[in-house]
């Protein structure tokens, strides 16, 4: 039997200074993940340093939007339920915690390719969440 998610309310997320470019690419369909200049590594959440390499030359840079669900867990019980949390491993190699949605929850697979979408917050803030990519080798769900 499928599960699927429903509309919930998303919460605004919390602004630091500096978020904004983030954001404005979010409300343009756009992920953004920073880049540090000194050891080249990316990273996300984006911060005004490396947490590599303790660098302040970070670059905001385009990520793909795509990536696979390192792990996941869904929510059955609760307000909003069922909902689905998820890191998802993106292309560029950050890890990243969001939500799976507009997808049957009983699909999700560890190992999955999931690709961004934007769903507006509370306060008409764009938030980065991400949804199953239409593939037809997802591997087998692996029960816990």
């Amino acid at each position: 039997m499928a599960t699927s998610n429903v509309d919930r309310k998303i919460s605004d997320p919390l602004m630091n200074p500096g978020d904004e470019p983030y954001f404005d690419a979010a409300a343009q369909g756009r992920l953004l993940i920073k880049q540090c200049s000194d050891c080249g590594k990316p990273h996300h959440y984006p911060r005004a340093i490396c947490p590599f390499c303790w660098s302040p030359d970070v670059q905001w840079a385009d990520a793909s939007g795509e990536g696979t669900i390192y792990t996941f867990s869904i929510t059955r019980r609760g307000a909003g339920a069922p909902y689905c949390i998820a890191y998802v491993a993106l292309d560029e190699g950050p890890v990243v915690m969001t939500n799976i949605v507009d997808s049957d929850l009983e699909a999700i697979r560890i190992g999955q390719r999931v690709r961004a979408v934007f769903k507006p917050s509370e306060g008409g803030i764009s938030v980065p969440m991400f949804t199953l990519a239409q593939t037809a080798d997802a591997p087998a769900r692996q029960e816990t």
